[in-house]
């Protein structure tokens, strides 16, 4: 039984750990009469290709950018757990070098066990991040179900010409991510009681940190392919945007980023994996080179509102770190883009 105190109780999953294992997702799209061959006029981008939103053409020169993320509580504040739904939803417009415009929210709340202040205090904390956003709030939808679950729907607007897709990825190209790793592993711990104050504050400020960097590095040159690493884990991202490119990626472990490696270890070690790291490894160890336990549990950990994971043109790093720069982006090198090999991610240990 859920404890109604812990918004956490409710649900084994939380944040995008909750999100359908990748392989059953495909399961999902195979069953649902989706047709690759079908074109609808004015679509550029569906989901063919795994990109996070869909893009129409509005004939102007300008492209609506349409997405939507809900998810279950993966903090027990309220407000909290509507500011990381909300910058996590937005965070699918930054992805593809838009700029969200208004968003409306997705409410279900168990009303006989849930009092509807909180709800409210729900919605406050996503309306503050569109505020931080420059958006509105303008509605949304709302019912009256078991669990709580909370997101947005998000439109946005980028120039044609300007669509920055999960594929498009050369070889040569080089890999940056702009937040660490380890979000997943820090949110068990907080639902199960094990976190420190340092690690919640640590997890919740990382996972409200808006990407909007992502908007500006879309109107650049050089900057290939684009994406935001949430539930699939650092490598199934990644290997999504391989497979769109059909290149693989070269990437040491020693420079991917991370909350503090010796406290990972020791929350490891005490039982904090979610559930979601072993549907991601399951999915992709067959595509991804060898790896060891202490990186298994980093690389899979499927993150909540995480980094933009870029591919960039050698030619374009000084533009794309002055961008980073003046948006206070973290600017960390992972690696780079390879000619297609026998695994779409290679790990250097």
């Amino acid at each position: 039984m859920a404890d109604t105190s812990r918004l956490t109780s409710f649900n084994p999953g939380s944040g995008c750990g909750c999100k359908i294992a990748p392989n059953v997702l495909q399961e999902v799209l195979g069953a649902s009469g989706f047709l690759p061959q079908e074109t609808w006029p004015g679509l550029l981008v569906g989901h063919d290709a795994n990109d996070d939103a869909a893009v129409m053409d509005l004939g102007d020169g300008r492209s609506l950018v349409h997405t939507t993320d809900f998810f279950t509580p993966i903090v027990d504040d309220p407000f909290t757990f509507g500011r990381i739904a909300a910058a996590n939803a937005l965070s699918d417009v930054y992805a593809m070098g838009g700029t969200p415009q208004m968003a409306l929210a997705l409410l279900c709340w168990p009303l006989q066990t849930l009092p509807a202040t909180m709800a409210g205090e729900v919605i406050a904390g996503a309306r503050s991040i569109c505020r931080e956003a420059g958006i509105p709030l303008a509605g949304g939808h709302s019912i009256d179900v078991p669990q709580p679950i909370f997101g947005l729907t998000v439109t946005g607007i980028v120039p044609t010409n300007r669509i920055v897709r999960n594929g498009g990825a050369q070889p040569g190209d080089l890999l940056y991510l702009t937040k660490p790793l380890g979000l997943g592993i820090v949110a068990t711990a907080m639902k199960k009681g094990m976190a420190t104050e340092e690690d919640r504050l640590w997890a919740e400020q990382t996972m409200t940190e808006l990407n909007q960097v992502g908007a500006a590095l879309g109107a650049l040159p050089g900057v290939h392919a684009m994406t935001d690493v949430t539930g699939f884990g650092l490598v199934g991202h990644l290997h999504e945007m391989m497979s769109a490119s059909d290149c693989s990626a070269h990437m040491p472990f020693s420079q991917v980023p991370t909350y503090r490696t010796d406290r990972l270890a020791d929350l490891y070690a005490a039982g904090c994996m979610p559930q979601g790291t072993t549907k991601n490894y399951v999915t992709y160890y067959s595509d991804c080179s060898p790896v060891r336990g202490e990186q298994l549990f980093v690389l899979f950990d499927p993150q909540t509102s995480g980094g933009l994971l870029i591919a960039v043109h050698p030619d374009a790093k000084d533009a794309v770190e002055a961008e980073m720069i003046a948006h206070d982006a973290a600017i960390y090198p992972i690696g780079e883009v390879t000619a297609s090999q026998d695994h779409r991610v290679v790990i250097v240990s």
